[in-house]
């Protein structure tokens, strides 16, 4: 059975073609309005051209009356048209010459009503008060002295073309929706260094405006926030090609290169990854921020080391089995992805408990190819927009590394679908691990990307 809606749409239909007209709801085209140019010329009603073009005879009618532009005659310098006044008229001698001659008779040579008469009124043809509305069809518009009006094809077109890009510019908000969204945005993008992505996950419902438009009205210069506030605001640099091996021993890496750990992937699809890497402070500091990456959630873990050394990452591993406990830590660390640096060459150390029960896996990626850890390059991005490459580490203190790190996993972000890493780590991983190393929940409007995090 049909709904009553759509009973009343099928008549609806059928009506229209009964009357030879299509139902479509689309603008005209200019092969259509060609024809309607046509139509004009050739004197045909609106109805008749309607039926030509598949429209609504109204739609002729509003299209004629709206694109129809007044035609200048080539000789309107010397034509003086005529006047609604010009039977009645008694007017004479207004060029201030005592001829007694009335003025619409005058022949002199610049003489024109329409300059020198105060009460002159240009007449208008009566017949453009009702269709066709323009002079198309007319047979004295050759000759007609009054004002004639015509209808183009060209330029309806130009015009329809123009209404459809203007329509589309500009600002459609009012100025207090305007200075609402930059006290919203500018202490959080420009003051803490949030992503859009996170101030709208945030707060959608008071914006109430897409992202994308977010981002025309920044470039537009219409808040206090400017592209250069916003993080992705600078380019990447160009990837270096691989080069050939080094001749340093690998031999650790036997059986566990890149390839071994998507084998391993395929038998194991369901088992947590953690990728493991160090970031590096200024040329000739020796501390390093040693970081973990939980895969499934994105939180990631910080630590700072004294040296950027084996004995150093070996302490970290030491110092979570003891917190954790050995249980803990292999539910949480099953496999590790990192790259080849000296300071994780130490496999076997790091795969083994201290008292040489297996605690983990440890697999490497191939050189030069940082993309096959992706979420722990992604996530030191955040860590550089805090420590800015080339800022040393020398006074980095541990409460100010774990500040970082909480507001960095506090921020929601589009891949997790609008939460933060510290949201699904509560559903994802041992809350044992929260507890120890003091990860904490910080509200959204609290959450701060910039380096006065740690000031």
């Amino acid at each position: 059975m049909k709904s009553n809606i759509q009973l009343k749409y099928s008549n609806y239909v059928a009506f229209r073609h009964f009357h030879g007209c299509a139902v479509n709801n689309l603008g005209l085209t200019l092969s259509q309005r060609i024809d309607i140019e046509k139509g004009l010329a050739e004197n045909k009603s609106f109805a008749e051209i309607a039926r030509m073009i598949s429209k609504d005879p109204s739609t002729i009618s509003k299209e004629v009356r709206r694109h129809a532009q007044v035609k200048e005659r080539p000789d309107s310098r010397y034509t003086n048209p005529p006047c609604v006044n010009r039977k009645s008229c008694k007017l004479s001698c207004l060029c201030n010459e005592n001829c007694g001659n009335l003025c619409k008779l005058c022949r002199k040579t610049g003489m024109r009503c329409i300059d020198v008469c105060p009460d002159y009124q240009t007449a208008e043809c009566e017949k453009l008060t009702k269709p066709p509305y323009v002079c198309n069809g007319c047979g004295k518009k050759a000759h007609c002295l009054m004002p004639r009006k015509f209808y183009s094809s060209k330029y309806a077109n130009d015009c329809y073309r123009d209404t459809l890009v203007s329509s589309r510019e500009g600002i459609n908000q009012t100025p207090e929706s305007i200075q609402k969204l930059n006290d919203l945005l500018t202490p959080l993008l420009k003051g803490k260094h949030q992503s859009i992505a996170h101030v709208y996950a945030t707060h959608a419902e008071e914006m109430g405006c897409s992202r994308r438009t977010l981002y025309t009205y920044i470039d537009m210069g219409v808040f206090d926030v400017r592209n250069i506030d916003l993080r992705r605001a600078v380019r990447y640099k160009k990837r270096r090609k691989p080069t050939a091996a080094s001749s340093k021993d690998r031999t650790y890496r036997q059986g566990h290169n890149f390839e071994d750990f998507q084998k391993y992937i395929q038998r194991h699809p369901d088992a947590p990854i953690v990728e493991m890497d160090c970031v590096e402070g200024a040329s000739g500091d020796n501390r390093a921020l040693l970081t973990m990456v939980f895969r499934n959630c994105n939180l990631m873990l910080i630590f700072l080391l004294e040296n950027q050394d084996q004995e150093c990452v070996s302490e970290v591993f030491v110092w979570l089995e003891t917190m954790l406990g050995q249980k803990a830590f292999k539910r949480l660390f099953p496999v590790i992805l990192t790259d080849g640096g000296s300071e994780f060459a130490d496999r076997e150390d790091l795969e083994h408990f201290c008292d040489g029960k297996q605690s983990t896996t440890v697999y490497y990626c191939d050189p030069y190819c940082f993309w096959q850890k992706g979420a722990i390059e992604k996530n030191h991005e955040y860590i550089r927009y805090i420590l800015p490459k080339g800022t040393s580490f020398k006074n980095l203190t541990g409460g100010q590394v774990r500040a970082m790190m909480n507001h960095i996993n506090n921020e929601k972000r589009d891949s997790l679908n609008g939460h933060s890493p510290y949201e699904l780590s509560l559903l994802l991983l041992d809350n044992e691990l929260h507890k120890q190393l003091g990860l904490e929940y910080i509200h959204p409007d609290e959450v701060n990307i910039s380096s006065s995090v740690i000031k």
